[in-house]
């Protein structure tokens, strides 16, 4: 699993055109910063969220096989405003970019076979476009969390976020 420094960064504002940034501190932190391992259930060790699977030969694809584990969330994050990093799996994109997409916590998950299990994976809503142009990006994503099962045509997500602010995450 990627892990995240701690660094400074920049923060997105919205599109007019091409992506406006300002200091970090030009807004106050109300968001709980949170990791990956947050996203897991106190007591549930990582070690026992990841399942086996099966070949799927009709469509040449693995099915990952998960135990209950993967899908039990952490109900401390349902309504918490939180800040959490990672990749962009673009779902709905338009000439302005990208407004709704998986966030993953490593790049390739859910491109490459099997998606990590759905308590390690993000649905995340914007009203304002990501740019397409910086997909491949770490980002952070700042908004309201909810835990809740949903089912997107790549993988079944554990949480979602309607993203306030989207921050470019930088090494």
């Amino acid at each position: 699993m990627t892990h995240f420094l701690h660094m400074p960064r920049r923060r997105f504002i919205g599109l007019t055109g091409a992506a406006a940034f300002a200091p970090a501190n030009a807004w106050p932190n109300t968001y709980r910063e949170i990791t990956w391992e947050d996203l897991i259930p106190p007591g549930v060790p990582y070690s026992e969220i990841i399942g086996e699977g099966e070949i799927d030969q009709v469509n040449d694809t693995w099915a990952p096989i998960f135990d209950a584990n993967a899908t039990k969330l952490n109900p401390e994050l349902d309504g918490a405003d939180v800040k959490l990093p990672g990749y962009i799996v673009p779902l709905d994109m338009g000439s302005d970019g990208v407004t709704s997409f998986i966030l993953v916590p490593y790049v390739g998950a859910c491109i490459h076979v099997p998606p990590p299990p759905p308590n390690q994976l993000v649905f995340v809503t914007t009203e304002d476009p990501w740019p397409s142009d910086s997909l491949w990006d770490a980002v952070w994503v700042l908004g309201r969390m909810s835990a809740q099962l949903n089912s997107t045509e790549l993988a079944e997500t554990g949480y979602e976020i309607s993203a306030n602010e989207i921050e470019i995450y930088e090494w």
